[in-house]
């Protein structure tokens, strides 16, 4: 006991109260700074799944509605300077996580279940319409940054794609959010849509899904426009949205790299392969294997959408609406356009292996 006393009076009182200030410090710091912000995205959050009951408004993903509505706060009453840090914690680490939990919805084996022919429409399609925007708004003088984000959006999976692809073509937020808003627009189109031209086009169950799947934007337009012909249209869809989201991850890597090759200082480059991308990969491969029980997965779906609308809440609180006019109308034009291509071409190649 008694060397127990003098190892503590050995220890200078100063250290000892100045390890209690720091400590302090870094606590208030915390909650002064990122927690504000956090709640504050959070209530943005919780009006966007509350919109949804509305009439109306249940057409649209909790994502969407989330921005529209961070965008209302922040050009009416203004972002509070003290929920800065909270809002920008929500919008680049919940983003990443959420990213990585959409591996739990996907598994090699329903890759595998479209056929061979439906993987390569999704890839051939995805490929194609990427190129195509991404051409089209060098030669009609988009940003070059803006139209990555509409092409990645248009080909791949909508918001998430969006935003997972900002995170090595590092946009603005303005155009993120403006990438969001034409990519819902047009995909809300595709959904209320395809349906109605099905009986026109000739297209079964099986064909109408992969056509949906493949070239309708969001994961849950995919599932309204796919269910609105039938259960096994609606399956397949999914299946192939799906199949969709998984080539998000070696579009990252391939942007990645082509930033690292066209940036002139290769240090501060980002790295082709970002964390949460490999994550990607692991977790579907872990979801591959691992029969994961019904309960979990649900759970990891809820989680996944609620720190999806909540990162995408936040990039409305940080949205200039004047920015977002100053765009004008040619990046709404392009988004367009790809929204014709994506369409057509995976209809085409639908028809052919049909």
């Amino acid at each position: 006991m008694s060397s127990l006393t003098r190892i503590a009076n050995d220890i200078p009182k100063s250290r000892i109260s100045t390890d209690l200030v720091a400590g302090r410090k870094r606590v208030d710091s915390l909650w002064n700074g990122i927690i504000p912000g956090i709640v504050l995205v959070a209530m943005i959050t919780a009006v966007a799944f509350s919109a949804r009951n509305v009439s109306g408004f249940a057409l649209f993903s909790p994502m969407i509605l989330a921005v529209v509505a961070g965008m209302i706060y922040s050009n009416v009453l203004g972002t509070p300077a003290h929920a800065k840090a909270g809002i920008a914690f929500s919008q680049k680490r919940l983003l990443r996580f959420a990213i990585v939990l959409l591996g739990f919805q996907l598994t090699l084996s329903q890759v595998v279940s479209i056929g061979a022919s439906g993987v390569g429409i999704v890839a051939l399609t995805l490929g194609a319409t990427f190129l195509l925007t991404i051409t089209l708004g060098r030669l009609i003088g988009v940003d070059a940054k803006l139209a990555r984000l509409i092409a990645a959006g248009t080909s791949i999976c909508g918001a998430s794609a969006i935003v997972a692809t900002n995170i090595v073509t590092d946009a603005r937020d303005e155009d993120v959010t403006y990438a969001v808003a034409s990519i819902t627009l047009f995909g809300t189109v595709a959904m209320l849509g395809f349906p109605l031209l099905a009986p026109m086009l000739g297209l079964d169950q099986h064909a109408f899904g992969l056509w949906a799947g493949a070239s309708i934007h969001e994961v849950a337009q995919v599932i309204g426009a796919g269910f609105q012909n039938g259960t096994q249209s609606g399956e397949i869809a999914t299946v192939a949205k799906l199949t969709r989201v998984a080539m998000l991850a070696p579009m990252v890597i391939a942007l990645g790299l082509a930033a690292r090759r066209g940036s002139s200082d290769q240090s501060a480059a980002r790295p082709p392969m970002p964390w949460f991308v490999a994550a990607f990969v692991a977790v579907v491969a872990l979801n591959s294997l691992v029969a994961m029980p019904a309960e979990v997965k649900q759970a990891m779906a809820i989680a996944t959408t609620i720190m999806l609308t909540m990162g995408l809440a936040a990039m409305g609180l940080q949205a200039d609406i004047s920015q977002l006019r100053s765009r004008g109308l040619r990046p709404l034009a392009l988004a367009f356009c790809a929204f014709l291509f994506i369409g057509c071409f995976s209809l085409m190649l639908v028809k052919v292996s049909g």
